[in-house]
């Protein structure tokens, strides 16, 4: 369900309610190895290494944590969605700030063809020493929406029943539901079945 426009949001749709019954993409860890890899936020030989070397329910506690921050951000997003965030809430991020610090990255030169030109390029390299650092590229999700999405733009699906989030890109910012294919389609046929009654 990757339909946000943002990974950030992506991860807080990570559970949704697609028909009628909710379902959670990361309800343990093996669905967070997977959604983490459909996301393309860590190599898939680091998510191999550390399901390889994770001692026994490891990967499933961090899946709660990972559920945890969903909900949090989810709450932020929520209360601030619809308008310009503020410096003011700076002290409600410090939950990702603090997970954001735990980092142990560095900066490489790396070799880099560009323009069929060799040379060297600045790579930032993560040193994926436990599960828990799974949830740091998720965390730098989360900060891209902070940082590089206007909070005017994020909206909630006007499906009645859909629970999913995105940032309206559109030129007019007019986008209305997750997805014209599931929710804009039965609201449709829901418009079109109240005219035929109306008519009828």
């Amino acid at each position: 369900m990757f339909i946000a426009d943002s990974l950030g949001l992506d991860f807080i749709n990570s559970i949704a309610t697609p028909v009628d019954t909710p379902v959670d993409w990361i309800a343990d860890g093996s669905g967070l190895l997977r959604w983490l890899a459909q996301a393309k936020l860590v190599p898939s030989g680091v998510l191999d290494e550390l399901k390889a070397r994770a001692a026994p329910d490891e990967l499933d506690r961090v899946a709660g944590q990972a559920r945890d921050l969903r909900e949090w951000f989810r709450g932020f997003v929520r209360k601030h969605m619809g308008r310009p965030l503020t410096p003011r809430v700076l002290r409600e991020l410090e939950p990702l700030n603090r997970l954001l610090e735990t980092d142990t990255g560095f900066s490489k030169i790396v070799p880099h063809r560009h323009d069929d030109h060799d040379g060297f390029a600045l790579e930032r390299i993560r040193r994926w020493r436990s599960a828990e650092t799974l949830l740091l590229p998720i965390g730098e999700a989360m900060a891209r929406v902070v940082c590089e999405e206007s909070f005017s733009d994020i909206k909630a699906c006007e499906g009645p029943a859909c629970t999913l989030m995105f940032a309206d890109h559109t030129r007019a910012r007019a986008r209305r539901w997750c997805s014209m294919a599931v929710c804009g389609n039965r609201a449709k046929q829901a418009a079109h079945r109240s005219r035929v009654k109306d008519r009828g």
